[in-house]
């Protein structure tokens, strides 16, 4: 037993990286564990030159009811760590990044992104952006060193009371709106002012920490602008798990503005921190077929294509579990495309990796949930669109309206032109983090091969790097790799409507590409107890038969796999 267990009244429940940052349920944030986690980050930062002593931190987060008094925990590990404090309030997470980078500080968020509102999180980023994965070892283990330090203290001297909530938490210095003008210059110096005139659009404001931003900056472009739904209790929107009832709301909101003004032309929305973008196009009334919506949603992995044109990327990186219709649309347009594991650090080194190969001079990235990041600044047609590498939903929302707006054409019919790909995921959960690792044993080859073509022939092509021809695999991983092919079909069998297997990703889970065109993706959780499955093909209704056969209980493809192999 740890020596504060008799100082404490509770046993901590130490927070974990996820994806991106820090992530937990409220009632284990406490004051004293987000201290521990900030202050160890920030020894981590001094350590390795990235900020120095004095230096100032940025603070933000969002509108969950527990923010605040994270906030305050943090501002006290800033000043703990000889640093000082700057107090960017409520904004959101890109506004944050964007700032600290700007001015070469290191940046704290408080915010639990999409995540119901019992949970939220920390992100921290460097004064060069964000933390990625390579960071998390040193940052864990200057964690355990605060904590043995805050630990060993006694119930006198230590800050914490024994429900590790502080004693006395400080007030936070004067809100500086310095970060938030920054962001939004940022958009309104780079997009043409009045370039979305005659565009009617809603604000769906529900407790989004950039609702108001969003609504100033589309009103200054020349949009007319009407918002709905805003909310003073927390509402978790995640966009890249838009339900049905989300999108009857969504239409709800465009009959009712409609009704008091002229018709929508777009519903425009983000997450609680207001780096994931929400897009719908609202389709006039009289061409509705019967049964059908008047709103149309676009995933995020499809929004990104529309951006990346509009700013003429010529290198880009996604993540493995994106549409593959991303990758059919850059081929086309002669775009490098670097696909990565999946995590917005993975994405962010990737854009580092193409910027140092010095190949490209238009470096984007964005996930499956529409986040968007530039790796390099983009010259546009009058200004320059300076980096931002981390998450951002202003950018996506602005491009896809202005895009469809240059081109006197409706956001649906701009995306129309888009690869006609289709997506659907699911998952089983409290599914054994070990059976899921067994399945992948059995699944994968060994060697170093990421991605592998099958010919007609039988032979085995390794297609790992992007942007360079396939070279043939030696005999020996050759039928290795037949081997995994065959116990795949196994699964995936023409019973179920699979055709040949004619490429095998195994960059993050194993990624199936079928010769008519479906693809299935089998991905353990990356922090929880669950089997996650993803589809694609060329209609919706594979897409979902797909998730629907690897699910299904108890004789689904996933159930069988574990049967096979655990």
């Amino acid at each position: 037993m740890h020596p504060t267990a008799q100082f404490l009244n509770y046993t901590p429940a130490p927070l974990a990286f996820g994806t991106s940052g820090l992530r937990g349920l409220v009632k284990d944030i406490t004051d004293l564990e987000a201290y521990i986690n900030v202050k160890a980050a920030l020894r981590y930062l001094l350590s390795i030159g990235d900020i120095r002593a004095g230096s100032t931190v940025v603070i933000a987060g969002d509108l969950r009811p527990s923010t605040d008094r994270i906030m305050r925990a943090c501002a006290r590990a800033i000043v703990d760590c000889g640093c000082q404090v700057e107090n960017a309030g409520k904004i959101p997470t890109p506004a944050l990044v964007f700032h600290a980078i700007s001015n070469g500080c290191a940046g704290v968020m408080v915010t639990g992104s999409h995540i119901p509102f019992d949970r939220n999180g920390i992100k921290i980023n460097k004064s060069i952006g964000e933390v990625l994965k390579s960071d998390e070892p040193g940052i864990s283990r200057e964690v355990e060193r605060v904590r043995v330090e805050e630990y060993s203290r006694t119930a006198t001297t230590s800050a914490f009371d024994a429900a590790g909530m502080l004693k006395q938490a400080p007030e936070l210095p004067a809100l500086d709106h310095a970060a938030e003008e920054a962001y939004v210059r940022r958009y309104l110096h780079n997009f043409p002012s009045g370039g979305l005139s005659g565009v009617r659009i809603l604000v769906y404001q529900h407790s989004a920490v950039g609702r108001d931003i969003l609504a100033r900056i589309l009103r200054v472009l020349g949009a007319e602008v009407v918002t709905a739904g805003r909310s003073e209790t927390f509402i978790p929107i995640d966009t890249e798990n838009i339900t049905d009832e989300q999108l009857d709301r969504l239409e709800e909101f465009a009959v009712d503005a409609e009704t008091r003004g002229e018709p929508l032309q777009a519903i425009v929305s983000t997450d609680g921190d207001s780096d994931r973008p929400l897009v719908t196009a609202v389709i006039p009334a009289a061409e509705i077929k019967p049964g059908g919506r008047r709103v149309r949603f676009l995933p995020g992995d499809l929004l990104g294509i529309v951006v990346a044109e509009y700013v003429r990327a010529d290198a880009a990186a996604v993540p493995i579990s994106a549409n593959d219709g991303v990758e059919r649309r850059l081929r086309e347009r002669k775009v490098l495309l670097e696909k990565t594991k999946i995590g917005s650090p993975y994405v962010v080194s990737a854009l580092d990796e193409l910027r140092a190969a010095g190949n490209a001079r238009r470096i984007v990235g964005w996930e499956a949930n529409g986040g968007f990041l530039t790796g390099s600044d983009i010259a546009l047609d009058n200004s320059t669109l300076v980096a931002l590498p981390t998450r951002d939903s202003t950018l996506p929302i602005l491009a896809n309206l202005f895009a469809a707006a240059n081109q006197s054409i409706s956001l649906s019919a701009l995306w129309d032109r888009l690869p006609g790909r289709f997506g659907r995921a699911g998952l089983l959960d409290n599914f054994p983090v070990a059976a899921s690792q067994a399945i992948l044993a059995q699944l994968i080859a060994p060697g170093d091969s990421i991605e592998v073509e099958v010919d007609g022939a039988g032979r085995v092509f390794d297609r790992s790097r992007a942007g360079t021809l396939p070279t043939a695999l030696a005999a020996g991983l050759a039928e290795d790799w037949r081997q995994r092919k065959a116990t795949l079909m196994r699964f995936f069998t023409a019973a179920l409507g699979f055709d040949e297997i004619v490429r095998i990703n195994v960059l993050d889970g194993v990624r199936i590409y079928f010769n008519n065109g479906d693809v299935a993706h089998i991905r353990p959780s990356g922090n929880a107890p669950q089997l996650r499955i993803y589809a694609n093909s060329d209609s919706q209704a594979r897409a979902d038969e797909i998730v629907e056969l690897a699910l299904r209980e108890p004789d689904g493809i996933l159930r069988r796999l574990e049967r096979a192999f655990t």
